[in-house]
């Protein structure tokens, strides 16, 4: 896993369109702390060819997770929003653009950290 940095935010969101119209697959809790998601997304960087990608939070502050039976009925046409604050990041479904407003996503994670990795569709 490689660490997302906010430096490299704005150009990892514009390869995978923001994750419109991606498909969420799964929420792993690997610990009480750590929650690892997993998407398949269109990648610009390869002839928009489907992929996996995993998103994995570290020290979590706060969530609120959908059951993976629902994932496949969750709309992700405005994508994913990651957000990052002086010492803090969050993930959640839909455009927000604020820390504070992430709360109203159907779907968040508050926390210390985030990595992904690229994997085979």
């Amino acid at each position: 896993m490689k660490p997302l940095l906010k430096k490299d935010l704005s150009a990892f969101l514009k390869r995978f369109d923001g994750f419109k119209g991606a498909e969420l697959r799964s929420f792993e809790i690997i610990s009480p702390t750590i929650i690892k998601i997993t998407l398949a997304v269109q990648d610009s960087a390869r002839e928009f060819d489907w992929i996996t990608i995993k998103l994995e939070l570290s020290e979590i502050i706060d969530a609120k997770l959908l059951e993976n039976s629902k994932l496949p009925h969750v709309d992700v046409s405005e994508g994913i929003s990651i957000i990052f604050t002086q010492s803090q990041v969050a993930f959640g479904i839909g455009n927000y653009d604020n820390f504070s407003n992430i709360t109203n996503s159907a779907c968040y994670i508050k926390a210390a950290s985030i990595k992904y990795q690229e994997d085979n569709y």
